[in-house]
């Protein structure tokens, strides 16, 4: 959650010249809600399912796809998304996170901040399984170039 992936994902997509692919977004237009409102009205367990749904539905395509903070944390789709492509994780401390999400509306922030830090540190121990880990405390330019160098050193 607020490490950059959708600002990061599309400059990446622009330079490699691929589609750029927000879940979130695809979520949001497929149901005509926001993830707040489908969290409030259908529950997170039928926005998890829809997540994954999509996310098989876009394997295989060319594209830079950003994900939500909770399906990377889900050891099956990380597996789905490493068959699939590189998958990276854009890593920032947690009081980072949390300083960037402040005014966001997420539904997992109206948690007290340990229950948060909880979710956070769970999902961290999935996240570091991703193919390449990113310091995403640089600006986002930075993140796509360091990402760019780690894709034409893996081509030679």
């Amino acid at each position: 959650m607020c490490s950059g992936k959708s600002t990061a994902g599309r400059l990446l997509a622009r330079r490699l010249s691929l589609p750029f692919i927000d879940l979130d977004e695809l979520i949001r237009e497929r149901e005509g809600l926001t993830v707040p409102q489908i969290f409030a009205l259908k529950g997170e367990p039928y926005f998890r399912a829809l997540e994954l749904k999509l996310l098989r539905r876009l394997l295989g395509r060319p594209a830079v796809v950003a994900t939500g903070g909770g399906l990377g944390a889900r050891p099956y789709a990380l597996a789905l998304m490493r068959k699939a492509g590189l998958v990276i994780y854009l890593d920032a401390p947690f009081s980072d996170l949390i300083r960037r999400c402040s005014d966001q509306g997420r539904p997992l922030l109206k948690q007290s901040l340990t229950a948060v830090k909880r979710l956070y540190e769970r999902r961290r121990s999935v996240y570091l399984k991703a193919d390449l880990k990113v310091d995403a405390r640089r600006p986002p330019e930075a993140v796509v170039r360091e990402i760019l160098l780690t894709l034409k050193r893996n081509a030679l």
